[in-house]
């Protein structure tokens, strides 16, 4: 059985940037429902027992949207903290967004270009590919990198329920905003 993720701050802590309302819509209402969902569809379909990212590989339908989903938002909710933690200069992540996309300024310029330019709902991704090079992807609906064979890094929600009560239809001012409380020490540790 799944749980939902305890968050590592407070409902309060991401402020300006999440709100503490859309904090509690968005974990306590939508990631729980995931949850929920998710632990009612396992049972009889010979995938208990895996991880969420052996289940996302090997499923489809229902059980992978909400495997999916909860995959997709525990990696997101547990990148961020109060005032973020800046990406250190000297590590192999910034050294490698540097030799890819020239500054980290362009690469996050092309992350959140690719965030806005999803049409519908979605994630968009910072992922490794076995080489050691770094991809951005746009993943609709439920999906995630794994399927692609990819390791996740980073990834910013772009269904409406992650913004909509803070920023109304303004994903990309959304988008900016997440720079501010991105930790990076979780996303060097990820790579």
């Amino acid at each position: 059985m799944f749980e939902l993720i305890t968050l590592p701050y407070g409902a309060k802590d991401l402020e300006p940037v999440i709100s503490e309302r859309t904090i509690g819509f968005h974990h306590g209402k939508h990631l729980q429902g995931y949850v929920d969902n998710l632990n009612k569809l396992l049972p009889g379909s010979g995938l208990e027992g895996l991880t969420l990212e052996e289940i996302v590989c090997k499923s489809s339908g229902g059980i992978f949207n909400n495997a999916g989903q909860i995959l997709n938002h525990n990696l997101y909710f547990t990148q961020f903290c109060k005032g973020g933690v800046a990406l250190a200069d000297g590590g192999r992540l910034k050294a490698q967004i540097i030799k890819q996309w020239g500054s980290v300024e362009a690469f996050q310029a092309e992350f959140v270009a690719k965030g806005v330019g999803l049409f519908g709902s979605g994630w968009v991704w910072l992922s490794r590919d076995a080489d050691g090079s770094l991809v951005i992807t746009q993943e609709p609906g439920a999906s995630n990198p794994v399927v692609r064979g990819l390791k996740p890094l980073l990834t910013f929600d772009v269904w409406e329920h992650a913004y909509y009560l803070d920023y109304q239809n303004r994903r990309a001012a959304h988008l900016e905003a997440l720079w501010q409380i991105v930790d990076w020490s979780v996303i060097e540790k990820r790579m």
